[in-house]
């Protein structure tokens, strides 16, 4: 989709008005953002980032909020409960048979699942808040050799405030990514992470530009190309299974006699093996942070997972995203379901046998795909680090294979959106 495209969306009213509804969300998104919690101090906050500048610990979920989260603003948790709660009930739906059952309810299932996901998303970000306070009430705690005081009255009633204002923060985040869903373009959570995660390039460009000088700003611009370009290669690769429908009469209609395909993508997976394993990595160093532990364990961890950039760190990293992605298929991809759902509607694969062979046919496929889905994820999340570090801009730039995969896998999910909706209002593709 080029520029023209964008100029004839705009052009087009009703297109213009989500166009500009989406943009409207997005900015008071943002405006949350940067709004300090009440009781924080907010120029002690900014003097402790420019001490630890070069600690990247909590890099990723800082992404993910848009660089509100170390700020401790209104909307400081960002989008991740959402995310966290969205995950932990799609894994329950494998376990529990009940929220199975609302799964292939249809939209009426889905409606409750969501609204399951709205209760949890609240009471994580209650356990969040309250985490992060618990840190940033201790000098020290929140940003590591920084011993400045950034909530000067704690107060519980006004720890308590603070707990309500960030969780009521999440809550209307929620409420925005609806908005833009059912009123704007494009997915209104993937939008929001999306801004978060362009809100901070800017200005970590602008830093390694200042911090080492115009050969490292290239240097850095044309590997963040190479990888881009790479991600949005595979992102579009899908190996396409034909499927025919034979004939049949229903009532004195006659159905079936089409052919479609079912598109099965490299990285089936997305981005979700990258945020659980980047996760995982993170809670090692909270442990320690928390317990504050001086012991050679505690410092061998501070020492390998602190900064996200150690070779240890990277080759776990690696491991687990690969072992993730496996698992992430398994569970939202049933070959079995497929071929029954397909066998009832008189669906088959072109010399494969309804029924089990069919199941086993898809398992096959999607194993072969999933092992070099699961490689490029990993390389994907570990390969921009080690080209940063060899650079020399490691601790500076966090701007990486998450980030990446995630701002192209929305972005052109919303072109196609936008393309799709053009596609509608303008008819001329048919004359031609």
């Amino acid at each position: 989709m080029h520029l023209s495209a964008f100029v004839a969306a705009f052009r087009t009213p009703d297109l213009r008005k989500k166009l500009l509804f989406t943009l409207a969300m997005l900015a008071i998104f943002r405006l949350g953002s940067v709004v300090p919690t009440p009781g924080v101090d907010y120029s002690a906050i900014q003097r402790c980032i420019d001490q630890t500048s070069d600690n990247s610990v909590y890099a990723v979920i800082n992404l993910f909020s848009g660089g509100a989260l170390l700020q401790l603003s209104v909307f400081a948790l960002g989008i991740m409960p959402y995310i966290t709660a969205s995950i932990i009930l799609q894994l329950l739906t494998v376990v529990i048979p009940r929220l199975e059952m609302l799964k292939k309810e249809g939209q009426s299932g889905q409606a409750k699942i969501t609204q399951y996901t709205r209760y949890l998303t609240i009471g994580l970000a209650i356990l969040q808040s309250t985490a992060i306070l618990s840190l940033a009430r201790t000098p020290g705690q929140l940003f590591s050799g920084c011993n400045e005081e950034l909530i000067p009255n704690q107060n519980p009633l006004l720890i308590i405030v603070m707990v309500i204002v960030m969780t009521a923060g999440t809550a209307v985040i929620m409420w925005l990514g609806e908005l833009i869903t059912e009123r704007g373009v494009g997915n209104g959570m993937s939008l929001l992470i999306f801004t978060s995660i362009i809100a901070t390039i800017p200005a970590q460009f602008i830093n390694v530009f200042v911090s080492r000088g115009t050969f490292s700003f290239v240097l850095t611009l044309l590997v963040s190309l190479v990888v881009l370009a790479l991600v949005v290669f595979v992102e579009q690769g899908q190996r396409r299974i034909p499927v025919q429908y034979a004939k049949r009469m229903v009532g004195r209609r006659m159905y079936g006699g089409t052919s479609t395909y079912i598109p099965l993508k490299v990285n089936m997976a997305g981005v979700i093996p990258v945020i659980f394993a980047s996760s995982l990595l993170f809670l090692p160093t909270l442990l320690v942070q928390l317990t504050g532990s001086q012991a050679e364990w505690a410092q061998w961890i501070a020492t390998n997972f602190s900064t996200g950039t150690t070779t240890w760190y990277l080759t776990v990293f690696f491991i687990l995203t690969v072992f993730f992605t496996y698992f992430y298929v398994s569970i939202t991809f049933n070959p079995v379901d497929v071929a029954d759902n397909m066998k009832k509607y008189g669906g088959f694969i072109p010399g494969i046998r309804a029924g089990k062979p069919t199941a086993e046919y898809l398992s096959y496929v999607l194993n072969r795909l999933t092992f070099p889905g699961s490689i490029y994820l990993g390389l994907i999340a570990v390969m921009p680090v080690f080209a940063f570090n060899l650079i020399g801009i490691g601790d500076q730039f966090v701007f990486g294979g998450i980030s990446l995969l995630i701002v192209v896998g929305v972005g052109l999910d919303t072109v196609k959106q936008i393309d799709s909706q053009l596609q509608q209002r303008n008819y001329e593709g048919f004359l031609r």
